[in-house]
């Protein structure tokens, strides 16, 4: 195994809400997509949205929908980082707006990335 593939433990699951920044991400094929730079959620309704997460490529939004598995020490998530959107302020503009509440997350996502520290 190298620091681009997956352990073949990554621990227990856990919740959204507990999951650290840092944490890496894999893609299902085992490689390393990244890390998770923040949670994207709706504290007051409890509904997760999806992960923040750098790639060598850039900040990239992996929405809950291609998230397959939240755990200890990694996220898993469904497609290649390459395939990841960036966020955006204008949403509506990416082909990816078709996709039922990615718009909206791609503008959370833009807002957080945007936002003084």
């Amino acid at each position: 195994m190298t620091d681009n593939q997956a352990p073949e433990d990554l621990g227990a699951p856990v919740s959204y809400l507990v999951l650290a920044d840092g944490t890496p991400a894999f893609d299902t094929s085992g490689d390393r997509a990244g890390e998770v730079v923040h949670v994207l959620d709706d504290e007051q309704s409890d509904v997760f949205h999806g992960l923040i997460v750098k790639t060598p490529a850039g900040h990239r939004f992996a929405r809950a929908g291609v998230i397959d598995g939240l755990f200890e020490h990694g996220v898993i998530i469904s497609v290649p980082a390459a395939e990841l959107p960036e966020p955006s302020a204008d949403p509506a503009a990416r082909a990816a707006e078709n996709d039922e509440g990615l718009g909206a997350g791609l503008k959370k996502a833009w807002d957080w990335l945007v936002q003084p520290r």
